[in-house]
């Protein structure tokens, strides 16, 4: 009987090793494969280029030391707004606001890294609209459904909406591109007409012909956040909804950060980086004291990377 239980304490030992064995192995691999939050952001006066912020649980941010991406293209050489996401082969593709004034294009460069980088690209996608006043804040956006990316930006045309308490150069309206591989793209098409002067508009896709549009009225004088809703990532969308924050309030963006979704806005008014969290985007809660983020932080948008991605940027090999 001695043996016998012997033999079995054994074979439980053994089990239990063999178990401990693979749990320890399938931690570190999770540990190694972890996708940690990415923060794209810029300076100003936006000459330095791309700066980026990282994040483990997507409310505390950690600024990476300098700039990842000078501007070279356009005629003030300055990179605004910098929108980036992840193709589903892993490489990254970003679009940035490259004037103030003037232009009739936005910038792009891809990277499989976020160091090293493609030849940088003017798209020239107001070049039939010779009256353009600008083209700001550029979103990128990939359609799973299509299988291609959407871009979104602001343009002002004057004269070709009514006005209302804006200026004619200060009237803006959403357009769009869609594109497979960044070399061809479609036609400019309007792709937002609030009856308002809107920017800074962020795609969401909140479920299946489930979208959301964030979005900032830009009429004077409250030019604050808000949503619409669609049920697809073009359109139609729904009448905009009442204000979600305060005045002075631009440059949202949006992550899933468990079962909730934070929108990061920065409320220029005071001078803050702000942040509601939302199941739905209809009930929001205020969890701006739970977010930190570096100094000088400036509009931008959020992807994921990996630990070892995250690695190589700290130590820029």
């Amino acid at each position: 009987m001695l043996i016998g239980e012997i033999r079995v304490q054994l074979y439980i030992m053994k089990k239990i090793f063999i178990l401990l064995t693979f749990s320890i192995f399938a931690i570190s691999y999770a540990q190694k494969k972890k996708e940690l939050y990415l923060f794209t952001s810029f300076r100003e006066p936006a000459t330095e280029g791309l700066y980026l912020a990282y994040s483990e649980d997507g409310y505390n941010w950690k600024g990476l030391e300098g700039s990842f991406l000078k501007p070279e293209i356009g005629a003030s050489k300055i990179m605004r707004d910098p929108s980036i996401t992840k193709g589903a082969d892993g490489t990254y593709h970003m679009v940035w606001t490259t004037d103030w004034k003037g232009g009739n294009g936005f910038g792009y460069a891809s990277s499989k890294d976020l160091m090293h980088w493609s030849e940088q690209q003017y798209i020239p996608v107001m070049k039939n609209e010779p009256e353009v006043v600008n083209v700001w804040a550029p979103e990128i956006f990939y359609d799973d459904v299509k299988k291609e990316y959407i871009i979104i930006w602001a343009s002002t045309i004057p004269f070709r909406f009514p006005k209302g308490v804006e200026e004619e150069k200060n009237n803006h309206r959403m357009y769009y591109v869609t594109t497979k591989d960044f070399k061809t793209f479609s036609d400019t098409k309007l792709y937002y007409d609030p009856g308002f002067s809107v920017i800074d508009c962020v795609i969401v896709k909140k479920g299946k012909k489930e979208y959301v549009l964030v979005l900032k009225d830009n009429t004077r004088p409250m030019r604050n956040i808000k949503v619409a809703f669609g049920k697809s990532p073009l359109g139609p969308f729904e009448k905009s909804s009442e204000p979600l924050t305060e005045y002075l309030s631009e440059g949202p963006t949006v992550v899933k950060v468990g079962k909730n979704w934070l929108l990061y806005y920065d409320n220029y008014g005071s001078k803050n980086y702000k942040a509601l969290s939302t199941s739905d985007f209809v009930h929001f809660e205020g969890v701006s004291s739970k977010i930190s983020l570096p100094e000088g932080h400036k509009h931008g948008t959020i992807t994921t990377i990996s630990s070892e991605v995250l690695k190589r940027l700290i130590e820029k090999k």
